[in-house]
């Protein structure tokens, strides 16, 4: 098709990446169509039905199905149905669904009306349609939905007797009033069910030999240039009774090209878990095959429309190697998986709870039991034991594992050829769906690395030489952020970083502190840093900011800890957007008379978008302005580049 010339009605599914960009897909088309020479109606032809996925997480959410929708509306185009934007952070499917479920309608409707444009009378159209299959199989469009009715009595037959007690916490009894991973209730377990088409399969995957080399790591990253460095410290930067454990790395780039700015993120490519992987490998029968060979190839006659290899197996590696670099094990398992899942089933009991999570009606049992419980394929596998998946179905199925992203915590002119960072070693602890506890992927894996350097004597803070250390691990550039200290060292800015939030801006002040020290003709603006944690003895990340302060580096310290008690009779505040309210005169100075800059790193939901409520706030007080007019000046901030966030969900 030709969408210059295109008649039919058009659907677009778009998703948003980076900071409210296009994903690599869509950029050529986003570029064409935003040509300042087009005519306002280059698109009067075209009628078309958008879908924009997100995650209101990010500032930007959904921008790249709003970049599109806007663009094509002021080159002409019509909507022959509303737009719909779906957010990851609630579930993609509470907009997916009832957007798919009325665009059949529309599309109807759509071409009832070009038939009467076409001059057919509209009475001869819709007997003809009356006779037709229903819509959804008359357009055959790849995403129909199935109907599945499911008798009651299945449900109550003798399986339930004969189903195998694998594990008397994970196994509920058919009498059970509240429903889990492995039990419904009703209305969900008497419903005919509305479950998704199968996935076509199409993949092949043949053993070879065990001769031979894996791919090094550095070609599964699709661009840039891998780095294998040594880790030469490791420091843990809370007490033993914190209840986050920080720790910093630090890396050895001297003998490489990588390079960095303060404020620079980058890539670590981590693997799975071992014990996890040799788990999934017994589970699929597969143990004495984990050092074989295996080559994976798109199945011939597929019935997938573009089915290709994916990008990320390698053309031949181990079996071993693509359970532990290439797929991420650990994700949570979609809709479309279960219902791959369902086939490989041969409970009768766990073949129906199966289709029970990935159809309409369970759908707040997959949110509750699957999505928000962070269960993942090998829960699912110790859960419904009669489930025993095919090694191409997996390869389907679960993405790539993602290199994982750490905001740089050092500065290279401070300390040349070292690279430091710091993380939260994350925890998921046990729940009724996922009964066992596990640590994040990189950051357990990372933990455990560097376990021989936490115990080691030397290992302090103050130590010059470091401490020797074998352990290397592969890191990539991540280009394109603005997250930097501003070109005009006269410029003063402001810093807050409650917990590992901190990590950039110990980079900023080495590299500021190190400028001050070289260049002692310059002008240096004043700087800020709020700082914020659980409590001062036990997870106060960095002491030495005190030293920043006493050398004139940092100009203001401003720190709260949220769990410690206080006798004082107006209690301190707790959070970091609390201080700031209290700085409200100097915060409004910093960014609007002396055109300042603000940044902000850490936690997205609970953080970063309180400080932005205070912010608004301040401006709205201080300008005398009202609340929207001071959103908008602070959307102002934002897009010169002044407002800067380095933010996680």
């Amino acid at each position: 098709y030709n969408l210059e010339t295109e008649k039919d009605p058009v659907v677009i599914v778009i998703s948003t990446t980076g900071t409210g960009d296009p994903p690599d897909t869509a950029r050529k088309f986003v570029k064409k169509i935003q040509d300042t020479t087009l005519p306002p109606d280059h698109f009067a032809h075209l009628q078309y039905g958008l879908l924009g996925l997100g995650d209101s997480e990010y500032t930007f959410f959904c921008n790249g199905g709003k970049t599109v929708d806007r663009r094509l509306q002021e080159l002409g185009a019509q909507h022959f149905y509303d737009t719909g934007l779906a957010d990851d952070c609630v579930g993609l499917e509470l907009v997916v669904d009832p957007w798919i479920d009325g665009l059949w309608l529309a599309l109807k409707e759509a071409f009832l009306l070009q038939k009467e444009k076409e001059g057919m009378s509209s009475t001869a159209v819709s007997s003809s349609l009356s006779a037709a299959p229903p819509v959804g199989h008359e357009l055959s469009l790849s995403s129909e939905v199935q109907n599945l009715k499911l008798e009651d009595e299945r449900v109550r037959s003798s399986d339930v007797l004969t189903q195998k007690l694998v594990d008397i916490h994970l196994v509920a009894s058919a009498g059970d009033t509240e429903p889990s991973l492995v039990h419904s209730v009703p209305p969900v377990s008497q419903s005919a069910l509305n479950i998704p088409a199968l996935p076509p399969e199409y993949i092949e995957v043949q053993f070879q030999d065990t001769h031979g080399e894996n791919p090094h790591l550095s070609s599964l990253i699709s661009e840039g240039t891998a780095f294998e460095v040594p880790v030469t410290k490791a420091v843990k930067l809370t007490r033993e009774d914190a209840i986050k454990t920080a720790l910093l790395i630090e890396l050895d780039i001297a003998d490489t090209v990588f390079d960095y700015q303060p404020g620079d993120a980058f890539c670590v490519l981590c693997p799975n878990n071992v014990n996890e992987v040799e788990e999934l490998l017994r589970i699929l029968g597969l143990s004495e095959k984990g050092e074989y060979f295996v080559c994976v190839k798109v199945k011939q006659g597929t019935k997938k429309k573009g089915a290709a290899h994916p990008q990320h197996i390698p053309e031949r590696s181990t079996l071993k190697f693509i359970l532990t670099w290439c797929l991420e094990i650990r994700a949570i398992p979609k809709k479309a998986f279960l219902r791959a899942l369902v086939e490989c089933t041969s409970d009768a009991v766990e073949k129906r709870r199966l289709q029970e999570l990935c159809s309409r009606q369970g759908a707040s049992d997959y949110t509750r039991f699957i999505r928000d419980s962070n269960v993942c394929l090998l829960d699912l596998l110790h859960a419904f034991p009669s489930c025993r998946p095919s090694l191409n179905l997996l390869i389907e199925h679960l993405p790539k594992l993602q290199a994982r992203s750490y905001s740089a915590s050092s500065s290279n002119l401070y300390q040349p050829g070292k690279l430091c960072f710091v993380f939260n070693i994350v925890e998921f602890p046990a729940c009724p769906a996922r009964p066992v506890s596990r640590k994040g992927v990189c950051t357990g894996w990372l933990a455990e690395l560097v376990a021989p350097l936490l115990h080691s004597n030397k290992n302090t803070l103050d130590t010059k030489g470091g401490y020797f250390s074998t352990e290397k691990i592969s890191i990539f550039a991540r280009p394109n952020n603005t997250f930097h200290l501003p070109a005009d060292p006269s410029v003063p800015f402001m810093m807050v970083g409650p917990g590992t939030g901190i990590s950039p801006f110990i980079g900023f002040l080495q590299h500021r502190q190190k400028l001050r020290e070289e260049h002692t003709d310059w002008q240096f603006g004043e700087t800020w840093l709020f700082f914020g944690c659980r409590h001062q003895d036990r997870d106060y990340l960095f002491k030495q900011l005190k030293c920043f302060l006493e050398n004139g580096t940092l100009t203001h310290l401003k720190v709260c800890f949220s769990r410690d008690s206080s006798a004082a009779e107006v209690a301190p505040p707790k959070y970091v957007q609390d201080v700031i309210r209290l700085y409200a005169k100097e915060v409004a100075r910093v960014l609007l008379k002396e055109r300042g800059y603000f940044y902000i790193c850490g936690d997205k939901k609970h953080m970063a978008d309180g400080v932005s409520d205070a912010v608004v706030d301040i401006l709205s007080m201080e300008m005398e302005v009202d609340k929207l007019e001071a959103m908008k000046i602070l959307a102002m901030l934002r897009e010169a580049k002044r407002y800067l966030q380095d933010v996680w969900s």
